[in-house]
């Protein structure tokens, strides 16, 4: 076969008329073959003819879609430069749609300078790409607006694989969630936004397949381009496009938990599979000092190097395919401070964060920054692109704090229950900034965290060290299962606080799926490595009283203007007349000093819309008491106040009867109520 020039400006396999052209970015190889396999494994090798700049490129002619290839990249291996090649280790192509074939652990994918391995051919070991052929360009659609999205966690697999309305065959995959009983189920629940754990091509770690455990999250990318193969029946990418369509029919968004911030080939002792083979010291963030080591800021081994133009690329054309070939609407980026640094530190104004923030089509997209990770001053909440969403844990901690009982936590609470406007506001963003969660996939769930005191990890292997140590959680009695009415009434009534807080918060909330459920995962709080009924969604055994709370409090949030803000509210009226103020016990506006007091735990938050008269309008309130006694409250003024939510009654959610004045507070409770007509003594201070 005899191999044409071809194109360098597509990178990756591109068919085309006659042919398939092949390019590959390398500034420091000496030349790059490309390997072309038939069904029985049987290998051709054809050099690639040309370089262009940094770009090895080629055109087969007769290929066409089907064809399996790699690569093998010829260089020097001089670890002290940055520099790892080795033509023995087959390559797989960063652009590659799709992987055939799985990857085995075995010596020979190690490339780490020790003739008894470094020698030995990888290929038998490792996945092909596949060419495919390339997908029509979608038309962009309009996003569903920040301030009617409620976001939903969940995992591909876990959510379907025992989904008793999902065929078997399609249980775990694409095509389960995508069914009609699937979606009728998220539609009818009222979230708006799907956020898939990471669904792109991901390898299990060999310490965890040697434990007999496997990465079920998939925080492990071996190839951007290509949908995870266990995901996929025949075609990752058409699969995943059709699965989109029909998520957009049921009128919901998809994100994307993407993984730009290292790769699976880990530390120096790591597999050599793709990017470290390809181009080491242009991929990869090397010590300054001694490059034979990574700079590892993700504690993942390894660090992207966002700052490099190639690796830019390579992360903005991968946003682009999903976005534009597949129609996904979003993308939450895990550790995105890595995608601003650069080796003078975090810049939110970097080129990358840029890029993505400027680019014609991803600006339209919604972006969500996990906004830390653990190098040097990594951890960036607030710090990102003003257009950007961000993952806010100080919400989550005070939440849980506060209905744990903790003293002094008051003031924290109403700060991050007010969208973290001392984090975002000065800075000209939005009240739905905040992504406002109490639990995500790394923790424990709802149930687990009133649930459990500590966390239960034996089962990952690592004797129970694995896993964060303080969750500020409670087991309101009793660890683990329990028999007892009392505990599991207390449970109960904890859960419906953290949820109503949760969905009634200013901000973006973020909801794990299962936790409206009950679902639990007995005390694990780092199930990673768990692809088992530990993490699956159990479909026949849930907690139906939970289910319609949650449920009801959406409808709440969906049908109350006033519970879902678009900019931040406080004390005094804006030009449109809403408001947002804390009361006190009493009816009044608290004071500096009963902020300061570590014993308040129970306060009001009323926000409003007065009438255009200015006198009177209509207001929520939403008393929080967090205290184990019983409190008396004088709502303010003569207004009728009506019930909607009593968290100590069940059920929970009610039809707007009058409140008693003074109404006397349940311990550990929260109560929603409504007035039409509320006077303008909230009004008369400009203390927020």
């Amino acid at each position: 076969m005899k191999i044409e020039p071809g194109d360098p400006h597509a990178l990756g396999a591109t068919p085309r008329e006659g042919g398939v052209n092949f390019a590959l970015y390398s500034a420091h190889a000496e030349a790059v073959e490309l390997c072309l396999f038939d069904a029985t494994g049987k290998e051709l090798r054809l050099e690639l003819p040309r370089r262009s700049g940094d770009v090895w490129h080629g055109f087969l002619p007769g290929a066409s879609a089907g064809l399996r290839y790699g690569y093998r990249v010829h260089g020097p291996f001089a670890p002290e430069h940055g520099h790892r090649f080795n033509p023995c280790k087959l390559l797989i192509d960063p652009y590659a749609r799709q992987l055939r074939g799985g990857l085995r652990h075995e010596a020979s994918i190690y490339n780490v300078g020790h003739p008894d391995t470094d020698s030995i051919d990888s290929a038998p070991f490792v996945p092909r790409a596949e060419v495919v052929e390339p997908l029509t360009p979608l038309p962009p659609r309009a996003p569903i607006p920040w301030d009617r999205t409620l976001v939903y966690e969940l995992h591909v697999r876990g959510f379907t694989q025992l989904h008793p309305a999902v065929p078997e065959a399609e249980r775990g995959r694409l095509k389960g969630l995508g069914g009609a009983e699937v979606l009728a189920y998220l539609k009818a629940l009222g979230v708006t936004t799907l956020e898939l754990l990471p669904i792109q091509s991901y390898i299990s770690e060999a310490h965890l397949i040697e434990a007999g455990l496997k990465n079920y999250w998939g925080y492990n990318t071996l190839a951007w381009f290509a949908v995870h193969d266990a995901y996929a029946s025949h075609n990752g990418c058409t699969e995943m496009r059709e699965l989109v369509q029909r998520i957009h029919d049921a009128g919901l968004e998809v994100i994307l938990d993407v993984v730009y911030n290292h790769s699976c080939e880990g530390n120096e002792l790591g597999p050599t599979l793709s990017l470290r083979g390809i181009d080491n010291a242009s991929y990869y963030r090397l010590e300054q000092n001694d490059p034979a080591r990574y700079v590892n800021d993700t504690g993942c081994g390894n660090t992207m190097n966002a700052d490099h133009p190639a690796v830019r690329g390579l992360i903005l054309d991968n946003l682009r395919h999903w976005t534009r070939h597949l129609g996904v609407d979003g993308f939450r980026f895990d550790l995105a401070t890595t995608l601003g640094r650069s080796r003078h530190g975090f810049d939110p104004h970097g080129a990358l964060l840029t890029q993505i923030s400027t680019d014609p089509v991803l600006s339209h997209c919604k972006l969500i920054a996990e906004p830390w990770d653990v190098g040097p001053g990594g951890y960036r909440l607030g710090g990102f692109p003003r257009q950007w969403g961000e993952w806010n844990d100080r919400y989550r901690d005070s939440m849980r704090r506060f209905w744990r009982g903790d003293e002094g936590e008051a003031p924290e609470f109403a700060r991050r229950f007010h969208g973290s406007a001392d984090i975002f506001e000065g800075s000209a963003r939005s009240a739905t900034t905040s992504l406002n969660f109490i639990t995500s996939h790394d923790g424990f769930t709802l149930r687990d965290l009133v649930s459990y005191s500590r966390r239960h990890n034996l089962a990952n292997g690592e004797e129970n060290r694995d896993g964060h140590s303080e969750n500020y959680s409670d087991n309101c009695g009793e660890e683990g299962p329990s028999a007892e009415k009392t505990v599991l009434q207390h449970r109960a009534q904890r859960q419906r606080n953290l949820l109503a807080t949760l969905l009634l918060s200013q901000g973006t909330p973020m909801l794990l799926a299962g936790d409206e459920l009950g679902r639990s995962q007995q005390g694990n709080n780092n199930a990673y490595c768990q692809d088992n009924a530990l993490n699956w969604l159990h479909w026949e055994n849930i907690d139906e009283d939970l289910l319609e709370f949650t449920r009801a409090i959406i409808r709440l949030r969906t049908e109350e203007p006033l519970l879902r803000p678009d900019r931040y509210r406080h004390a005094l009226p804006d030009a449109d007349g809403q408001y947002l103020c804390w009361l006190g016990a009493t009816g009044e506006i608290l004071t500096e000093t009963q902020w300061r007091d570590p014993g308040l735990h129970y306060f009001a938050c009323c926000t409003g819309q007065r009438n255009a008269d200015g006198e009177a309008g209509t207001a929520v309130v939403l008393l929080f008491n967090g205290s184990r006694q019983d409190q008396e409250f004088t709502l303010p003024g003569d207004t009728e106040w009506r019930c909607y939510v009593d968290t100590a009654r069940t059920p929970a959610v009610c039809d707007g009867e009058p409140l008693p004045h003074p109404l006397v507070l349940r311990a550990e409770s929260l109560v929603l109520a409504k007035g039409t007509q509320v006077p303008n003594l909230l009004w008369r201070t400009d203390d927020d």
